[in-house]
């Protein structure tokens, strides 16, 4: 592929996960946007939030899109799961690539959030128990819905609980992407 791909989706649907086995399957970088702007700004997503809140919190992840965006080598990119919902950033996504959005059941993903390993790295489930993670899931996946409808194609990531399941669904979306 010529041009980024930015993966969108609720938090937990495997846009990292997924991204990862799909830039090698494709032979291109990947690039994690929460990674990104922790690199840039020396602390972690939740550190980041807890210091400067939510809206402050979206200017700094506009700035590190709009950079990752016009980056002249194309890269495999997972955005977080609210880049899309702020700024205009599903247009200037549009614009600069290709939108996939990694589709999977509330269910699916409040079971993967609840894991401890990815609760405790995000700041708007981590004092949630399991049922108010589904109820937060369920209520804001619907808001978010409108937002991740703007992807230029939607793609089911539902089968990425393994590591083989995650390079077949990989290799699928390769397949699906090298004949558009």
């Amino acid at each position: 592929m010529k041009t980024h791909i930015f993966l969108v989706g609720y938090m937990g649907c495997g846009k990292t996960t997924l991204g990862v086995e799909l830039a090698r399957e494709l032979g291109m970088p990947f690039i994690d946007l929460d990674d990104y702007i922790e690199e840039r700004c020396e602390a972690t997503i939740k550190e980041i939030y807890s210091q400067v809140g939510e809206a402050r919190f979206r200017d700094i992840e506009r700035q590190a899109l709009t950079e990752v965006a016009h980056t002249p080598e194309a890269a495999i990119v997972a955005c977080g799961g609210g880049t899309p919902c702020h700024s205009g950033n599903m247009e200037l996504m549009n614009s600069r690539g290709l939108t996939i959005w990694l589709t999977t059941s509330a269910q699916r993903i409040a079971a993967r959030l609840c894991l401890p390993e990815h609760k405790s790295k995000r700041p708007l489930i981590a004092n949630l128990d399991d049922a108010e993670v589904l109820d937060y899931v369920t209520a804001s996946l619907a808001e978010r819905e409108p937002y991740y409808a703007l992807a230029q194609l939607r793609f089911d990531s539902t089968d990425i609980e393994t590591a083989d399941e995650t390079r077949i669904t990989a290799h699928r979306l390769a397949q699906l992407l090298q004949q558009l």
